[in-house]
């Protein structure tokens, strides 16, 4: 029998994984512990004008599909009308059978706007219509679409250098949604540039109230700093790298290195890697003083199309899946800080697949029987947060660690329409738990701990992994 499209069983192929996700995870509250949401757009609770700029605005995923289908870039990120883009992707949408963005749309659409029609040129404007005149209603705002997906944190991705005004703002507003800063020094290692390095320098000192001139003073500066968002409710970092970065150095070394950029030199690719590994260190030592969680993405070969990086700038849909080596600085990396009784809970995120067995082996490494699930492997990061990434970081999670331990997902998105993408991972999991216990693998007189397993990895583990 032919199932219907997005129906209430949507990848949920057996009885068990229909009750597990209906019953057990799908009223569950949402965690996004990582998400690039615009902490301004939450305190201003800001209304968007149409369906255009809350769903294509900023949606490299979407922008990507569009120029693969022919769509100029006028459509995409210039000055066309938002009818004009909105009809460009649906037109796209057509020909996106079997990529996630497919689902994701419709999910979108059904979950936010309670709208069932499939996206193609002949609905697309009554689509659009009926959006608009939602969007145009007081709870169809910023905050009001984290109320309508039952979000109950969001952890925000902010620079050093950010005022967290609008966390300030948004807190003392009595929004009951905690919205909490996440800290991403990356622009702080990132001296392969020595101009923009230096303005970033002067920037971060300003902030600090620290005058800046050695190697000393800029850890110091971001120690002020690391203790400020922690003031303001901050329990976690992130870094965004290409590949772990673990090099022998010595104080004396990285001192020069950093003396000489910000006297304009440009840095040696060991120089680059030293000073790498030196800041990935001070980063990690002050999360583990701190008992914050450190996370890191790693993979990511960005800005590859310097026609439209020069356009554009970043995060515009030019990046691409890595495929350096990292296995080696990684265990190097965290075997110094576990040494020295520094290593804080964990999340790696690796965007190249040949590395899932990779990372779920190194985790084993590190696991010290203090915190259930210290070392975590983060959900399929960018391009594998989709069904067939999902699957294989669960599957080999599953083969090589504890799957009943895992913190579950996360968004990465800078849309406010992005959260069904918890759904689309709680349907997959109780989908495969589902087959599991149907094929005898695992035994359904083990029903409640099984059903409490799914309801934390949805949700619990990542509440108390991270004391929200």
């Amino acid at each position: 029998m032919m199932k219907q499209f997005l129906d209430k069983d949507f990848l949920l192929t057996n009885d068990t994984a229909v009750h597990l996700y209906h019953d057990c995870a799908a009223g569950l509250p949402i965690i996004d512990y990582h998400c690039h949401l615009s902490p301004k757009e939450v305190a201003e609770d800001n209304r968007f004008r149409s369906i255009t700029e809350v769903w294509l605005g900023g949606d490299h995923y979407k922008w990507r599909a569009m120029r693969t289908n022919g769509v100029p870039e006028h459509y995409i990120t210039g000055d066309a009308s938002d009818w004009e883009k909105f009809e460009k992707w649906a037109e796209t949408v057509q020909y996106a059978f079997r990529n996630p963005l497919y689902h994701w749309t419709h999910l979108e659409l059904k979950t936010a706007f309670g709208i069932d029609k499939v996206l193609n040129p002949s609905t697309a404007r009554e689509i659009f219509d009926e959006c608009n005149e939602k969007i145009a209603q007081p709870d169809f705002s910023a905050r009001g679409l984290m109320r309508r997906y039952g979000v109950e944190v969001v952890c925000t991705t902010d620079d050093p250098v950010d005022s967290l005004e609008y966390h300030k703002q948004t807190r003392e507003s009595g929004f009951e949604i905690k919205m909490l800063p996440a800290w991403r020094p990356d622009k702080a290692m990132q001296i392969e540039n020595p101009t923009a390095y230096k303005q970033y320098v002067a920037r971060l000192a300003a902030v600090a109230d620290k005058d800046i001139t050695t190697f000393r003073d800029l850890i110091e500066a971001l120690r002020i700093r690391h203790q400020f968002f922690a003031e303001q409710g901050c329990s976690l970092s992130d870094h965004g790298i290409d590949k772990f970065y673990a090099d022998d150095y010595t104080q004396t070394e990285i001192e020069s290195i950093f003396d000489r950029v910000m006297t304009g030199d440009q840095p040696s690719e060991q120089d680059l890697s030293k000073f790498r590994s030196a800041m990935l260190y001070e980063f990690a030592m002050m999360d583990g003083e701190t008992n914050w969680v450190q996370q890191f993405h790693y993979g990511a070969l960005r800005n590859n199309n310097a026609l439209m990086f020069s356009h554009l700038g970043p995060d515009t849909g030019y990046d691409s899946i890595d495929d350096q080596n990292s296995g080696r600085a990684m265990a190097r990396f965290f075997d110094r800080l576990n040494s020295e009784h520094s290593l804080a809970k964990t999340i790696i995120y690796n965007l190249n697949p040949r590395d899932n067995e990779l990372v779920a082996t190194m985790l084993g490494n590190f696991q010290d029987g203090s915190v259930p699930g210290k070392m975590q492997w983060g959900s399929g990061w960018w391009f594998l947060d989709q069904k067939d990434g999902i699957e294989r970081q669960l599957n080999a999670l599953s083969l090589l660690g504890l799957l009943s331990r895992f913190v579950g997902m996360l968004t990465d998105s800078r849309s406010f329409l992005s959260y069904p993408r918890h759904e689309y991972f709680r349907r997959i999991l109780c989908n495969i738990i589902g087959r599991d216990v149907e094929n005898g693998e695992i035994p359904a007189s083990e029903m409640p701990r099984i059903e409490q397993m799914v309801k934390d990895i949805s949700y619990f583990n990542a509440k108390n992994y991270f004391g929200f």
